[in-house]
């Protein structure tokens, strides 16, 4: 006779279409950690825990480093210290370190205390670095071998060890200071004499990452170099660890993620399903930003409150003034983002693009301005409103190619990512330009 909890279980299963706990058990062996993990953010909160009895403790353990931080948060408040150090086991030192990093202060030192001094070292190694630097990305997992030892003896302790770190394509050559001499790729391990000594085949002219380095900066050196692994050296040279293509993919997914959802004012690790307590206090914040832009935008427009009551026309034309500024601005903004982040603009041709950005913007604000003029002039039958609209279109377009130009260099300096702030920034600005050159204008031709 199956107890209660079993029965609770067989009746959400049933809900969910399946027929039994057995058989959704047999449905989760054979799926792999970050399936596990999707199948997890893809339930409701009720069915999650449902989900995470059936899975063993490996299969727990694995699927944690997957998880986005809101959701694995829950399952983290549920575990103590003796389930926290057997999930030691079955991560790697940087995946660990991440998880870690999550719990309270208290929690954290109760869990390192109780892991072994081996295990201990290394994790408080990649905790002692910034989660975004090359330090945090690191797994201390490393084999090294010295120029010295000969190819011969190198395959027997290779042997001996029966497996390797996973991606792993080379092994760390270092001298009796472990200083960071060259690697020795094991495609040229495996083809070379075993009587010669490592340091005639191994590769000294690879250049290892420095711990300080910005996660950013370890993708894009992957990228160049087509990297599956890399050391990772202090500022004396001393091997601490080394970065593999997993966590820099990581680092790459996050950062688009992050691209796409921060502008909306949404956390990358925010949980799909997350109480609507937790999703109205990340969001109001943003929300109140906009708020602010917006009424600034809506004072200009008070300014002028009287040529809008007397050329009604003005009120139809105002959006498209700054419609065609923020569509110019963010085009121009977008580029330079995307140019400083693949290392493509720098101090040396900011002014250069500027430049450039400046006479596309001037060549397209005539154009469309001139289209614009007439079609405004020849609806409303004013030539004036035709000639306000128009200048006011070159001006909006010029002064939103000039800001998304030189916005993400500023808001850098100020340490704010232009990715998230940039588009509200320029937006602010276009309206505001469009707004009161527009309005403006059209007060002194109709005075």
């Amino acid at each position: 006779m199956i107890n209660a909890d079993q029965q609770q279980l067989e009746d959400i299963l049933r809900g969910l279409g399946r027929s039994s706990v057995d058989e959704t058990k047999i449905l989760l062996t054979s799926l792999r950690p970050n399936e596990v993990a999707m199948a997890l953010e893809a339930n409701l909160p009720n069915t999650r825990r449902v989900i995470w009895q059936l899975l063993d403790d490996e299969a727990r353990n694995q699927s944690l480093q997957y998880l986005r931080e809101d959701v694995r948060a829950e399952f983290l408040e549920a575990m103590d210290t003796a389930q926290l150090v057997a999930a030691a086991e079955d991560l790697d030192t940087d995946d660990f370190a991440d998880i870690l990093q999550q719990l309270p202060a208290t929690i954290t030192h109760q869990v390192l205390e109780n892991l072994n001094a081996r295990d201990r070292a290394r994790v408080e190694s990649v905790l002692s670095y910034p989660e975004d630097s090359a330090g945090g990305l690191m797994d201390t997992d490393t084999i090294t071998v010295r120029p010295r030892h000969a190819i011969e003896l190198v395959l027997r302790y290779l042997r001996l060890r029966k497996d390797l770190p996973k991606s792993t394509d080379s092994l760390i050559v270092v001298n009796s200071a472990d200083e960071y001499v060259g690697i020795l790729p094991l495609a040229k391990l495996l083809t070379s004499d075993p009587t010669v000594t490592v340091r005639e085949i191994m590769a000294s002219d690879v250049a290892a990452i420095n711990v300080a380095e910005t996660d950013a900066a370890v993708a894009k050196i992957f990228s160049e170099r087509d990297l599956i692994s890399a050391p990772v050296i202090d500022d004396n040279g001393i091997l601490l660890g080394r970065i593999t293509i997993d966590d820099v993919v990581d680092v790459i997914i996050e950062d688009a993620e992050e691209a796409v959802l921060a502008q909306a004012g949404l956390d990358v690790d925010e949980d799909t399903f997350a109480p609507v307590h937790k999703a109205v206090r990340r969001r109001a914040v943003w929300l109140g930003i906009n708020l602010l832009t917006a009424l600034m935008a809506a004072g200009v427009i008070h300014l002028f409150e009287e040529a809008i009551v007397k050329v009604v026309a003005l009120a139809v034309l105002m959006p498209v003034v700054a419609s065609m500024g923020g569509i110019a601005g963010t085009q121009t903004l977008t580029l330079v983002i995307r140019g400083q982040a693949t290392g493509q603009i720098g101090k040396n041709n900011l002014l250069w693009m500027l430049n450039r950005e400046f006479v596309v913007a001037a060549l397209n604000g005539l154009l469309w301005a001139t289209l614009v003029a007439v079609a405004a002039a020849t609806v409303f039958s004013d030539t004036l409103l035709g000639f306000v609209i128009a200048t006011a279109m070159m001006v909006t377009i010029l002064v939103a190619a000039i800001a998304g130009s030189l916005l993400p260099s500023l808001l850098r300096r100020m340490n704010i990512d232009p990715a998230i702030a940039g588009g509200v920034v320029l937006t602010t600005i276009t309206d505001i330009t469009g707004f009161f050159v527009f309005l403006g204008l059209a007060t002194l031709v109709y005075a």
